[in-house]
């Protein structure tokens, strides 16, 4: 079975986060048949359950692991798709639907390349997969707890690939060996309500929030490095709830969020808010919440022979890069080599999200090889 078959059929699976829609119980019943040895792991409970799968063929060193994830976000306003987001429409030599690029596609790519070689009997490590439905959710109850899960068992993962949409501009012109941090804070100014005729009478909270803010997004955090790019803290939301217009608040509150580099540190960053604040009130609550830390896996022998495997196949030299949003590598790399490459991430999330199928077939031939190389 190819891998545009088991991405129509992976896209048909309406797996939003933390859904499962049958999906799982595809792809074990497609990897059981081929050999692999596979397990349905599930944490958490009542509506924060999630499945994860873990499978492998093979049993001796080395593991190359593909890890990814059967979740998609939800599809919007399915009236703005011109296809059906889950019905894994090809048109025009392209495959449309929700989680076409992020990253059903990558799983359908690794399948269809690992099944092709075990047939040919050409294996002698092992090939392992592990995907989550917990990915565009919380993630806290997937690759997690599938590592925590194996390494209790015993089971060793020696170099690990995440399909991730990686490509910028064009297929195989990048890949990520890091992820910069993510920090979000809360941010809750303290004024005294009263009535707008009389603001000496009041402390209106949104004039200290304004200057708190213009402050902060002045300030140039660092200018990165030569494997990062800048720390940069965006406003994501500003609210004072207030649904009269004769009335200055009690309060005003708003969200940030610093996607951050290896030269910063929460404790760091939560200084520099803090320092702010404290120059214009001293009646405000804050607090923070990090979901993922900064890190780097410096290019080792397993990223360069992705990189040579992709620009065999691609024709273009990919680039390292550490730039994006976070992904479930920051767990695998405290326990592997771990790199990222799938497809192009122009697409993602969006309305009418696709991929050519020339490069799902470009992406399957560059997992054959990596497997190739890398196992047999």
């Amino acid at each position: 079975m190819d891998s545009i078959a088991i991405a129509q059929k992976l896209i048909s699976c309406k797996s939003i986060t933390p859904g499962d829609d049958g999906i799982f119980d595809y792809v074990l019943e497609l990897l059981a048949t081929a050999g692999f040895k596979c397990q349905i792991l599930e944490f958490g409970e009542g509506k924060e359950k999630v499945k994860n799968l873990y499978a492998q063929v093979g049993v001796s060193a080395p593991n190359l692991c593909f890890a990814g994830h059967l979740d998609v976000v939800p599809p919007g306003d399915l009236h703005a798709w011109k296809h059906n987001p889950f019905a894994g429409t090809i048109e025009e030599g392209k495959l449309f639907g929700r989680g076409a690029v992020d990253m059903k596609c990558a799983v359908a790519a690794w399948i269809a390349a690992s099944i092709k070689v075990v047939n040919e009997g050409k294996l002698n490590g092992s090939i392992s997969l592990l995907l989550t439905g917990d990915e565009e959710g919380p993630a806290t109850h997937g690759t997690v707890k599938v590592l925590e899960h194996l390494k209790e068992q015993g089971v060793a993962i020696d170099a690990c690939i995440v399909g991730e949409p990686t490509c910028e501009k064009h297929f195989g012109d990048t890949i990520k060996i890091g992820r910069r941090g993510s920090i979000t804070y809360n941010l809750e100014v303290i004024g005294v309500q009263g009535h707008v005729a009389y603001p000496h009478l009041a402390k209106n909270p949104i004039d200290i929030m304004v200057a708190i803010l213009h402050e902060l997004k002045a300030i140039k955090l660092d200018v990165g490095n030569e494997n990062f790019q800048a720390s940069n803290l965006e406003i994501i939301s500003v609210d004072v709830g207030n649904s009269t217009t004769n009335t200055i608040p009690g309060k005003a509150s708003a969200i940030l969020n610093v996607r951050y580099n290896n030269e910063q540190t929460e404790e760091k960053l939560t200084h520099i808010i803090k320092s702010v604040c404290d120059k214009h009130t001293d009646s405000y609550h804050l607090t923070s919440k990090e979901s993922a830390k900064a890190f780097l896996s410096a290019p080792n022998d397993f990223a360069y022979k992705l990189a040579k495997v992709v620009e065999e196949v691609s024709g273009i030299k990919p680039k390292f890069s550490t730039s994006g949003g976070t992904s479930d590598a920051r767990f695998i790399q405290k326990y592997c080599q771990v790199a990222e490459f799938g497809l192009l991430n122009d697409t993602a999330h969006k309305v009418d999200e696709y991929t050519s199928i020339e490069n799902l077939v470009k992406l399957e031939k560059i997992y054959y090889n990596l497997i190739f190389s890398s196992t047999c």
